[in-house]
């Protein structure tokens, strides 16, 4: 393990979780959330927490009375102040857990381990594999480990111990959310923890498509794996078709569709690095005949207008995929988000061709599925474009949903019918 690893052992040294246990006892409404498995423990539904100045990282004990119902690890500074473990009595957390718990998501990958024809994929998706806070994400071998909660630092060391003994990789790569404060000299965001790579960017394939991502400092942790199964949906019904890829980030939608057959491509995303990203991965996979014959264009621009311009021309495309970031942050930002999705649909609806195929998506947790459909359904009596709903996908394998506000990611397959 390199220096910069064995730093947050060195920065944390007496720092025993064992030894720093916060007694919680939850209100009556936090208990029954506690016990039906959910795994975050809010502030407000807290009654009491001795002593309550412990750090992060400390073991949560939660009581029902006198008996230990549950345990987490304590994070003061978020709303969240329990990040739950174990909610069916006592529970050891030593490094004997974490070898369990990273072994138990390696199986429910199930194929994905072993396919040699795609090599990135999540070892753990946090709350949803039992680890709240904590994503692991593998791309060949490259390790990506990112922290959503301070909470995880001082079990950080034996994380990247445990993965390098369950499954071990050449490097491993720490990235943190913006709400995560490192302990003072502590490995930062982008922090080369094991092994060593100047870049970044690392080659992954992804169903025998080589692809790039750049792991230190890219989006998430550095490509958007859970579209993995819709981006081959999409490339399956792409043969010979004009595609539109909105808000096309690295490329995935655009680089399966031209795999699948597309005759052209365009390409539209605000950000200018994105796009060069984008093409980067198509011209990587320039040796497979049916990307190199599709023709590959890009557009830099606010989505919501770019569309709404290509619309007012009189574009029309045979596949139309529009894969917006999230809209609704919190409970205020829904009835906004809603508004968001009713105008893309609008938009992408009139840049379909008649018995075209128009794919939405979304990865607002807050919108339900029945959410989006319903805004499309708003939007087609407004443009005056029906359609056949045909499919509704969600979550992949190696993106797996845990409990009820786990479930985030939603898109609906529509065919388009003529104008009316």
């Amino acid at each position: 393990m390199s220096d910069v690893s064995a730093s947050v052992a060195d920065i944390l040294e007496g720092f025993d979780p064992q030894s720093r246990r916060v007694a919680v006892r939850p209100t009556a409404a936090g208990l029954r959330a506690v016990k039906s498995g959910d795994p975050w423990l809010y502030d407000g539904s807290i009654a009491t927490a001795d002593p309550a100045d412990l750090p992060a990282g400390s073991i949560a004990v939660i009581f029902d009375g006198r008996r230990v119902t549950g345990v987490g690890l304590w994070d003061p500074s978020s709303p969240i102040r329990v990040k739950v473990l174990h909610s069916r009595g006592p529970l050891n957390v030593d490094r004997q857990l974490w070898i369990d718990r990273l072994e138990t998501a390696k199986a429910r990958r199930g194929g994905l381990v072993g396919d040699l024809s795609t090599t990135a994929w999540r070892w753990v998706h946090g709350e949803n594999d039992n680890l709240p806070g904590l994503v692991l994400d593998r791309y060949d071998d490259t390790l990506v480990i990112k922290l959503y909660s301070d909470a995880w630092y001082p079990h950080l060391h034996d994380v990247v111990s445990v993965a390098q003994e369950v499954m071990p990789s050449t490097t491993i790569v720490l990235r943190c959310a913006r709400r995560v404060t490192p302990p003072v000299g502590a490995p930062i965001d982008g922090d080369v923890l094991v092994g060593s790579m100047t870049s970044g960017t690392v080659s992954y394939l992804e169903r025998g498509l080589t692809m790039a991502a750049d792991v230190r400092r890219g989006n998430k942790t550095g490509a958007f794996l859970d579209q993995r199964d819709n981006r081959s949906l999409v490339g399956a019904a792409c043969d010979g078709a004009r595609v539109l890829d909105v808000f096309s980030a690295t490329g995935g939608f655009a680089l399966a569709a031209a795999a699948g057959g597309a005759r052209s491509v365009h390409l539209v995303d605000i950000s200018k690095p994105a796009l060069d990203v984008a093409r980067a991965n198509i011209d990587r996979n320039r040796n497979v005949g049916s990307v190199r014959r599709c023709e590959v264009t890009a557009q830099q621009g606010d989505a919501f207008q770019v569309m709404e311009s290509l619309a007012a021309s009189g574009e029309r495309f045979d596949v139309v995929v529009v894969d917006p970031p999230s809209f609704a942050q919190n409970e205020k930002s829904i009835p906004r988000a809603l508004s968001s999705y009713r105008r893309l649909a609008r938009a992408g609806l009139r840049l379909t061709a008649d018995g075209g195929l128009f794919v939405q998506a979304s990865c607002s947790s807050r919108i339900t599925v029945d959410d989006l459909a319903r805004e499309m359904r708003t939007a087609s009596r407004e443009v005056g474009r029906s359609f056949t709903e045909m499919r509704r996908t969600g979550h992949a394998v190696d993106h797996p949903i845990g409990f009820a506000r786990g479930a985030y990611l939603k898109a609906l397959y529509a065919a388009v019918a003529a104008s009316v």
